[in-house]
């Protein structure tokens, strides 16, 4: 059997245990070196993992340069926005009622818009006007397709909205008008109104402050080309009563559009960024 191998081995019991000590010594060094060390500067990173994990990766200047830009066409969603001006209006609902619920805070908000109505009125046309129910609507105006444009002013982007508003928000009063020739209050016409809303579409565009601006102001503006719904019905004359005129709808409809269309823009100041008196100049 021992022709066969020309070279044989037959190492001693001390040789063999030396061998298997070295054997056992490199494959713990081969274990240790591959599953326990890493080479790359960054050992606690997983290549792998990295690679397709985009909130991981740390993109070099050359890849930001390469990434996509905002496309100011692009519509964005305004669903979140909805929810907040729908607390914003709930605030200010609540805040007509002082806080009251029910009947109670039903008379203290029809308390207050009397009051604001007699504060404005013509007094020598119109006669003192009673308010005798409001409804302050259960919903908000819905903002929707969020686009960004370039502004030709300071700011150099504005945002703007479409915006639908439809709600249950009515107005029940009833007043005189007074005809004040060949004397002063000389006759006066009954008129019993109730005023709805129907319906309310307009695009609404937020221009951001100027960073150079004394008096950094947020501006809000609705469009001149907005759509105004309203529902009246009406009663006048005292013996012999006018029915729902449709004059008188047209009238009330051209004021109230009116007057939108005066304040139709919104300046709110910054808070901390100016005194009141530069604010007030601004504004």
């Amino acid at each position: 059997m021992s022709g066969c191998f020309p070279l044989s081995f037959q190492p001693t019991f001390a040789q063999g245990l030396f061998l298997g000590h070295l054997t056992f010594f490199f494959m713990a060094c081969l274990v240790v070196r591959y599953l326990f060390l890493e080479s790359s500067k960054d050992p606690f990173r997983c290549h792998h993992q990295v690679d397709n994990d985009p909130l991981l990766r740390q993109p070099n200047l050359q890849s930001r340069k390469n990434m996509p830009s905002y496309d100011p066409e692009t519509s964005e969603s305004t669903e979140w926005f909805n929810t907040l001006l729908r607390q914003i209006v709930d605030v200010y609902r609540s805040k007509l009622r002082d806080d009251v619920e029910g009947i109670e805070g039903d008379e203290i908000a029809r308390k207050r818009i009397e009051n604001y109505a007699n504060s404005i009125r013509p007094v020598g046309f119109v006669d003192h006007i009673t308010i005798h129910s409001v409804n302050l609507g259960v919903s908000a105006p819905s903002l929707f397709s969020a686009r960004v444009r370039p502004s030709q002013e300071a700011s150099p982007t504005e945002l703007e909205f479409d915006a639908s508003y439809t709600d249950t928000i009515s107005l029940s009063l009833s007043t005189s008008y007074l005809f004040n020739y060949p004397t002063a209050s000389f006759a006066r016409l009954p008129i019993s109104l109730t005023i709805s809303l129907s319906q309310f579409k307009s695009s609404i565009s937020v221009r951001p402050p100027s960073p150079t601006s004394v008096a950094p102001v947020l501006t809000l503006t609705i469009s001149p080309n907005f759509v105004l719904d309203l529902t009246t019905t009406s009663l006048m004359g005292s013996r012999a009563k006018l029915a729902n005129v449709p004059k008188l709808h047209e009238l009330i409809q051209h004021q109230v559009r009116r007057v939108l269309a005066a304040r139709a823009t919104w300046k709110i100041v910054l808070p901390g960024l100016a005194t009141i008196p530069v604010a007030e100049q601004a504004l």
